[in-house]
């Protein structure tokens, strides 16, 4: 370790040295500099080209069919009125204009790359904008075009866009996984946050940003030192480099400011001046985490700009939209399933000696316990078993988690890597003991075992999935556990648990993390 610290350290010295920093520019924050300007990413240029192209190839496609589906091959039908277009000629002004208004609402905007929902928002509001664009223009002049040719090509262009965007969306992920098509990111400001920031980066690989450096602008003596992270060299630097340096050596791309107090009462000005026309993107940090968007508000007061906080939004996780989504979609997947579960109940019966189903007690909303169930997949005595097993133990924090079980029967090991062996727990949802999203139903004895704000858990009904189950279910450790529950309490949204049923349907499949 010491021989690898001394590496790093003659790594350092080498690459960046120092020179001598006069008293004057000690005296001041040292931003002033040449010129600064990096070259724009050309794999920023080419994604976007990509994304013109396929639309283009969708939309042209969408008014194809359309006119197949509707006309035949017949390409001479004409529209009614004074203006007598044939569809060949307005799928062509159709294609022209969607494909421009996708252009004027900014929906190959690299900043949009790693947001789905705002992306699909923007396509979306570019197909509506074209549709009424083009009701506006039959009426001026009086054109008659096909109900059934508008309403083949329309949703079926969109939705073209939309699958179409998900499928680049998956290739991008897949490609920044491998780490290529990254923002380089200059830090600006503390060492602490900064490190925070890097860390969760390099575990979210796919969010497309890489730390290279960090710059602390009102800091002296930052000669060999790094920032505190696995299997990467990420230098700290001072007041001995100018900024327009700290980019040069980082090789960054993307500048974001954290801890402002660093950079002075009017630093983030300047330093927005400084980057004007540099190809540089400037973001600032508020420093929050779990913290949804739809709870942040922009607030200019005074001349100042502030970030307004939502409450937390738990309390809307136990009105009753919620409840009657949860009891219908039980009701309906009980009555489609049943087939499946009596076939499944008879699996279990018949592979192992003891009852179908195994009762859990549970500690549901407010600590109000309950009984959970679940289609048996141990041995009848398998919580007689775990303090001889407790050696083997791999779950985290008060979980108690096995790898290869032996309590699990041959059947019980299909059941769980599919999850099958939830299915009973329907019946909770439909007695309103559970909802089909919520945090991790705990035991007793883990309850007993919180520490801290971990109670905060049980503010909301748990759920037969959550956070937790899209986002590594087993592997995941108890900290990450807790914060995604405390994430789903604090930022509920309806439209985020149909996001959340949707992805643990295609986890279910992957049986990524479940044993």
């Amino acid at each position: 370790m010491v021989h690898q610290v001394d590496e790093l350290r003659s790594e350092r010295q080498a690459r960046y040295g120092r020179r001598p920093v006069s008293s004057a520019e000690r005296k001041r924050v040292k931003m002033s500099a040449p010129e600064i300007h990096i070259p724009r990413d050309t794999w920023e240029q080419r994604h976007s080209a990509r994304l013109a192209l396929t639309d283009l190839v969708v939309l042209a496609l969408a008014v194809l069919i359309a006119a197949v589906t509707k006309f035949g091959t017949d390409a001479t039908t004409r529209t009614q009125g004074p203006v007598g277009l044939t569809y060949t000629q307005l799928g062509a002004i159709i294609v022209a204009t969607w494909w421009l208004s996708l252009i004027l609402y900014s929906t190959r905007d690299q900043r949009v790359f790693d947001d789905g929902a705002e992306e699909y928002r923007r396509v979306i509001k570019a197909t509506i904008f074209t549709f009424s664009l083009l009701a506006i223009a039959s009426l001026l002049l009086k054109m008659d075009m096909s109900r059934g040719y508008l309403a083949i090509a329309f949703p079926g262009g969109m939705i073209g866009l939309v699958l179409s965007r998900r499928v680049w969306r998956t290739w991008l992920r897949n490609q920044r996984y491998r780490g290529r098509g990254m923002a380089r990111v200059l830090m600006v400001g503390g060492v602490r946050s900064s490190t925070n920031i890097a860390r969760t980066f390099d575990t979210n690989k796919t969010a497309g940003f890489r730390v290279n450096g960090v710059w602390v602008p009102d800091r002296h003596h930052t000669t060999n030192q790094w920032l505190d992270v696995s299997h990467r060299f990420v230098p700290v630097l001072g007041t001995e480099r100018t900024l327009a340096e700290a980019l040069e050596i980082t090789n960054a791309n993307t500048v974001i400011v954290t801890d402002t107090e660093h950079l002075g009462h009017e630093g983030v000005r300047e330093l927005m001046w400084q980057l004007e026309g540099a190809g540089v993107d400037l973001m600032v940090s508020p420093n929050m985490i779990d913290v949804a968007g739809a709870r942040l508000h922009m607030r200019g007061i005074a001349g100042m700009s502030f970030l307004h906080l939502e409450e937390p939004q738990y309390a809307e996780a136990g009105t009753w939209p919620k409840t009657v989504f949860d009891r219908t979609l039980s009701v309906l997947l009980l009555l489609c399933l049943a087939p499946a579960l009596v076939a499944v109940a008879l699996a279990v019966r018949l592979s192992s000696p003891g009852p179908i189903l195994y009762r859990s007690e549970r500690v549901g909303t407010a600590g109000a316990p309950f009984e959970m169930l679940k289609f048996r997949s141990m041995t009848a005595d398998a919580d007689a078993q775990i303090t001889a097993l407790e050696g083997l133990n791999q779950g985290a924090g008060p979980l108690f988690k096995i790898r290869d079980d032996p309590r699990v029967t041959p059947v019980g090991k299909v059941l769980r890597r599919y999850s099958i062996d939830e299915l009973p727990q329907l019946i909770n949802v439909l007695k309103g003991e559970m909802s089909f999203v919520g945090p991790r139903p705990p035991l007793p004895s883990e309850v007993a075992a919180y520490e801290g704000n971990v109670r905060r858990r049980l503010l909301v009904r748990q759920g037969i999935t959550g956070l937790w189950q899209v986002s590594g279910r087993s592997d995941l450790t108890w900290e990450e556990s807790v914060r995604l529950d405390l994430d789903y309490v604090e930022n509920w949204s309806m439209v985020r648990d149909l996001q959340i049923i949707w992805r643990t349907v295609r986890a279910v499949f992957r049986s990524k993390g479940a044993y």
